[in-house]
């Protein structure tokens, strides 16, 4: 089978952030809501599998370190980072509870799920999404092709339109900028006050 040519994949990405665009307003709640739970000392946990396990440790990573500006760190988890937990989790528990388990441990109502996934079906991903809901942690889910049933257990959805996974993650990847971008806004000097230690509950 002829591969894809290049101008063809920078076609379908223009498409896909095409109809991000449409979806602009949605985006902005997330990022909002993110900013606002992040700023109020809330923990931020992050979930994906495979490429979207990058996607979710990129932004844990952006928040406890820096994205462009200065600013105080905040507190991200990513869920996939801790091979040891998951590897035990995955050996007691079946590997669909890796990131469930993680979050009843640690997470507190009113913290924060950021889950990645280009499909919405993933086992895991949905045991994470329940957890949260019976947790009081709120939950959003970037998804790709139709949301699978993960679309029905976030709390906050947006779904990328297409059934390429690489353009998904594209997708994803800039939508997690957009969260970085709207938290440092907020908090770089001039927007609000940089305290050098977290000061939520």
């Amino acid at each position: 089978m002829p591969g894809i040519s290049f101008r063809n994949q920078l076609d379908e990405s223009l498409a896909v952030l095409q109809s991000l665009h449409a979806q602009a307003d949605q985006v902005e709640q997330i990022t909002a809501f993110v900013t606002s739970a992040l700023l109020a000392g809330r923990t931020l946990f992050t979930c994906g599998n495979g490429g979207s396990a990058t996607d979710a440790l990129h932004l844990a990573e952006e928040l406890v370190g820096r994205y462009r500006g200065d600013r105080r760190p905040l507190a991200a988890v990513c869920l996939g980072a801790d091979v040891t937990a998951l590897t035990c989790i995955a050996n007691d528990y079946g590997y669909e509870q890796i990131f469930a388990r993680q979050l009843q441990a640690l997470a507190r109502p009113g913290d924060l799920l950021l889950c990645f996934s280009t499909s919405g079906v993933s086992p895991n991903i949905l045991a994470a999404l329940t957890s949260a809901r019976a947790c009081g942690v709120v939950s959003i889910a970037l998804l790709g092709k139709d949301g699978g049933p993960a679309r029905t257990l976030a709390d906050h959805v947006l779904v990328v339109a297409s059934r390429n996974t690489a353009r998904i993650q594209e997708a994803h990847t800039l939508l997690l900028h957009a969260v970085c971008e709207a938290v440092e806004q907020a908090l770089l000097p001039g927007n609000a006050e940089m305290n050098e230690c977290n000061q939520g509950q």
